[in-house]
Order: structure tokens, then sequence, then C-alpha cells
């Protein structure tokens, strides 16, 4: 892979006979599937997408639309693409929703032969629009959610230097989740797998198991032990669903 502004190669991966793009949640970076990368190593070729405003990219700013990431991610995707392997997306919580998009890019239209299968993970499906947590939009409301799921520990929230630096990210991922509306008919043809916490307090199964309806394809469903962020705890279970998931496909 050449040099890439949105995607990067996590570190412990190989070549692999297949390529998974990783999409991270709201204030979430591309190593949050660094464990995830590590355990599908060297089946899968793990690669995560880096969001502007965060990490190696915080001096750049954030981009408050999910159209607007996934259209990035879409434009770097045909170098990726170009050898024939294989590719799935995975996407967590917000990320589901930008991968989501960016399959529906892929397909331009066309079957989305390039796309093996969408992995969608902690997030409701779009079809009812933002959900009340998503249209939080002070500051303490903001980390007093995040810190609630799981996604910021009482470390960052007693470090004021920490919580100046991950805000601006956070604000505007959660700006670009409350004006996200999914385009009326818009579907896949590629298969779905849904993953989900059985404890995910933003999340129900049946909320969940409403992706099935967004694809002409087959869609199956995993649920963990844990909450919104299980996977944190999950990762060799959750890997092992993912190969299996990708076999099939």
């Amino acid at each position: 892979m050449g040099s890439s502004h949105w995607i990067r190669r996590m570190g412990a991966t190989g070549p692999g006979d297949i390529r998974m793009v990783c999409f991270p949640h709201a204030g979430g970076s591309s190593t949050f599937f660094a464990g995830l990368a590590r355990a599908l190593a060297p089946d899968v070729e793990v690669l995560g997408v880096q969001y502007p405003g965060r990490q190696d990219r915080h001096r750049e700013q954030p981009v408050e639309d999910i159209p607007r990431m996934a259209e990035a991610v879409h434009e770097e995707l045909g170098a990726l693409l170009s050898d024939g392997r294989p590719c799935a997306f995975f996407g967590h919580s917000m990320g589901a929703l930008v991968a989501f998009e960016a399959a529906l890019l892929l397909r331009g239209g066309q079957p989305s032969k390039d796309l093996t299968r969408l992995f969608v993970s902690g997030r409701a499906a779009p079809l009812a629009g933002p959900r009340p947590g998503d249209l939080l939009s002070g500051d303490k409301e903001l980390l007093t959610e995040l810190h609630r799921l799981g996604g910021v520990g009482k470390d960052v929230l007693g470090d004021p230097e920490l919580v100046s630096m991950i805000m601006p990210a956070v604000r505007a991922d959660y700006r670009a989740l409350a004006t996200y509306g999914m385009t009326p008919g818009a579907a896949l043809d590629c298969p779905v797998t849904v993953l989900t916490g059985e404890a995910d307090p933003i999340v129900s199964p049946e909320e969940a198991a409403q992706w099935q309806g967004l694809t002409s394809a087959a869609t199956e469903m995993r649920v963990f032990p844990g909450g919104h962020f299980y996977l944190q705890d999950q990762v060799q279970q959750v890997a092992a669903a993912v190969r299996e998931s990708l076999l099939a496909s």
C-alpha cells in the first residue's frame, strides 16, 4: 500500500488473503482495532481508517459529516482494491454508518463485487435516524456519555489537557451523528454481519437486527458478552467470528 491520508496499515498484520478496512467509533482512532488486527494476523490484513482531528492527524480540522468521511475513504480505496484481493469493511458504532456509506459508494450502482462483506458493530440500523444520545452537544454531556459507554476512562476525565485534546474530534463526530440521515431506499448487495454486545445500553438486538433490511444478500447476527465496547474484552472471540464469516463469503 502506498501513501494514504485516511487509511493506516495496522502494524501487526501481514499481507493476508483478504483485507479488512476498519472504521472507528465517535472520538475513536484507527488504533482501536490494534488488538483485532493482531488476532486476525496473518490471514487477514487489517487497515484502520484514521479520521482527521486525532493522533497523527490532530492538527487537522475534524469532519462533521458522515457521507463526507465516507467519500474521503472511498477516494483512497481505488489503489487498495486494484490488486483484486477480496476486501471487507468493519465499522464500530459511528464507524458502522461511515462503513455503510463507503460501501454504498463502492457499489456505485453496480454489484459490489469488490466488497466481500460488511461488518456492522454496536450500532442500530440507520432506519430511524439519530438516536437520543447522538443529539448531545455540551462537553460535559458528551464526556459523561462516552464514560458511560466505556469509551473514556476516569484517567482521561481527570486530565484537563487530555480532555482538551480529544474534545474537538468528539464534538465533530457527534455533530456528524446528529445530522446524518440515510438516503431513502439505499441498500447493498453484499452479505452483512451484525455484531453487538448483549448489554449494550444504546442498541438492542432487535434494533441491530434491522440491518437485514439494508442488503439484498444474507444477514447474520453475532451477540457477545459485554456492553458497547464489548470488542475490548472479546477480541479473540470477535476475531474468530470475523474469520468464520469471511471464509463463508
